[in-house]
């Protein structure tokens, strides 16, 4: 039998198990990756203005590949995402900087923590440390340098990271335009509205998002529905047509 890359009763598999708390973790990403210093590196390669929710969601499904696959195909993966990075770099003819990949890892801790808690219970020190865990191997795999050691460290880096590695710009403008775009109108207020209530003030404050939040009440109405098991349709309503398959492939992943 197979050894999984994260244990069955890992806390990390039941938060990316259920596809709702992975699309706020991808709502968080797609805030900081608008604000990124490094942003111009997804836009170099043209993929990230062109289709901002496919590159967004690749990032995102790439990760929940990971976390629910074998050891060694866990670490294929994680090898030919840094393959990817490697061949972008040469064409580019200089380096990705350090601090970007550690804020991409940062990042994907931080909002999976932020989007369970938000959308489940509180989690406990353990269960944080677990999760941090998990992606420190990530990390440490794709040979990333100056990951702290523990997830008390990685607190005091993650905050320090969004004091100076982000940044409102001409392409955080074109990024939520191109948000608006793809998504319609409809989800993308609602993107706005969940960002409001799950970044931290750091970013908040960057972002063209508004002030005034009125989702927190859906939020826990939208719990109540996931009780009684009727949340899917709403779920669906409000997801593009060329991502359903996948989300509904993402809330079978916990029971695998």
């Amino acid at each position: 039998m197979k050894t999984p890359f994260v244990d069955k009763d890992s806390i990390v598999r039941q938060i990316w198990g259920k596809a709702d708390t992975v699309l706020f973790i991808f709502a968080g990403a797609a805030a900081e990756f608008a604000l990124n210093k490094a942003v111009d590196w997804l836009y170099f390669t043209g993929r990230l203005p062109a289709d901002p929710l496919g590159r967004l969601f690749s990032t995102v499904s790439y990760s929940s590949q990971i976390l629910f696959s074998d050891e060694d195909s866990a670490l294929k993966a994680i090898d030919h995402i840094t393959a990817i990075h490697s061949g972008v770099e040469k064409s580019r003819g200089m380096q990705i900087p350090d601090w970007a990949y550690r804020d991409v890892l940062f990042l994907l801790i931080d909002y999976s923590i932020r989007s369970f808690e938000l959308l489940e219970r509180k989690l406990t020190e353990k269960e944080k440390a677990e999760v941090f865990r998990v992606f420190y191997r990530i990390g440490s795999r794709m040979n990333l340098t100056g990951i702290p050691g523990d997830y008390t460290n990685y607190v005091a880096m993650r905050e320090d990271h969004l004091q100076q590695n982000l940044m409102s710009s001409k392409f955080t403008i074109d990024l939520y335009r191109q948000y608006r775009k793809h998504l319609g109108w409809l989800r993308y207020v609602i993107l706005k509205q969940v960002q409001l209530v799950l970044v931290p003030d750091t970013v908040k404050r960057l972002l063209p998002i508004g002030k005034f939040s009125w989702i927190k009440p859906l939020v826990s109405i939208y719990k109540f529905f996931r009780l009684i098991k009727v949340e899917k349709v709403f779920k669906m309503a409000l997801l593009p047509n060329a991502y359903k398959a996948q989300v509904l492939k993402m809330d079978m992943a916990e029971s695998r």
